[in-house]
């Protein structure tokens, strides 16, 4: 078994708290796609938590200068990697933009918003990554306009195998703070789930979108 890492089981640990992340194997949600999923995740509560919001802010920051080294911009994906994004951007005394899912359809029309330039060293930046197909749309934009798209930190992975080579063939570094498996571990340790939960739990991560909870 791996070693769970001080910051995994700090940012496990507080989005369980504040209910940023729920587990329900017995009672699973429906996502949008239509996949029975037995984890609901919205990081964003984690806004309205000041120490919590903090505690990644200042943990993004770090995870950017340790893998990264000097960068010249931070990007965040909308719509919510726009706010952590802006409070990394203010930690690291770096300019910030963001970028649409898609262009606008009035104005200029732009899907990427700020002011960039080619060849500035960003990195992006995302709340929760699930396949990474929305993240990679948003490295390939700020490719496009010419910056050059050092990696990307998220807050939460579910470590989807769809993720890790979606961004394999993008070339794209990826780094997140907590994962899936740090999150069950932390989540059975705190009786948030049983242990017995455990197993029905990581074949849901195996095969997301053919899973049914074992009643």
């Amino acid at each position: 078994m791996n070693y769970l890492n001080e910051v995994e089981q700090k940012v496990a640990e507080s989005l369980l708290q504040i209910k940023a992340i729920k587990l329900q194997p017995k009672s699973p949600f429906t996502w949008a796609s239509g996949w029975k999923s037995p984890i609901y995740c919205d990081n964003r509560i984690a806004l309205s938590h000041p120490s919590i919001r903090t505690y990644i802010r200042q943990k993004l920051s770090q995870l950017i200068q340790e893998e990264f080294g000097s960068v010249d911009m931070i990007s965040g994906v909308a719509t919510a990697g726009i706010p952590q994004g802006v409070l990394v951007a203010q930690d690291l005394g770096l300019p910030f933009s963001y970028v649409r899912s898609s262009a606008k359809d009035h104005g200029r029309q732009n899907m990427i918003e700020g002011e960039i330039s080619s060849g500035q060293r960003v990195v992006v930046i995302e709340d929760l990554v699930s396949t990474g197909k929305s993240s990679l749309i948003a490295v390939k934009a700020l490719r496009e306009a010419g910056c050059n798209v050092v990696g990307l930190v998220s807050i939460f992975t579910y470590g989807f195998d769809e993720a890790r080579k979606n961004f394999e063939e993008a070339k794209c570094t990826f780094h997140s703070l907590c994962n899936y498996d740090a999150l069950v571990r932390v989540a059975a340790s705190n009786s948030y789930i049983m242990e017995s939960d455990i197993e029905l739990l990581e074949k849901w991560r195996q095969d997301p979108a053919n899973w049914s909870p074992e009643v």
